[in-house]
């Protein structure tokens, strides 16, 4: 793989806008309406979101992540993808690259919630 060029420069505000947190996957589920979509039923400590994920082609078994904490984008407007709503984004690592991505993801079990930055 040939890294890709580093992105513009953003300032510190910037980045701090980005409110990355860690939660736990608690379900996957299959979205009807599409070939790509997962629904993700994410807890984050104090509530719940459903967030879509385009991990179904990308893995063997999409439910195999169940259980696992992973980084989410919680602060961007919600979406609507093939007839479901999505209240965030999973952060992975690779899709970007075209590579076989893979959960961004606590080294040690965090309280669900917890900010990243």
């Amino acid at each position: 793989m040939n890294p890709a060029a580093i992105k513009d420069l953003i300032t510190f505000d910037d980045f701090a806008k980005l409110d990355i947190r860690v939660g736990t996957i608690t379900q996957v589920s299959e979205v009807a309406k599409s070939n790509k979509l997962m629904k993700l039923t994410v807890d984050f400590g104090n509530h719940t979101r459903s967030i879509l994920s385009g991990i179904k082609q990308e893995r063997a078994n999409p439910k195999e992540i169940e259980g696992k904490q992973a980084l989410f984008v919680v602060n961007l407007p919600e979406r609507t993808m093939a007839g479901e709503v999505s209240q965030g984004m999973l952060f992975d690592i690779g899709y970007e690259d075209k590579i076989n991505p893979c959960l961004a993801m606590p080294e040690n079990e965090m309280p669900n919630g917890s900010r990243a930055g």
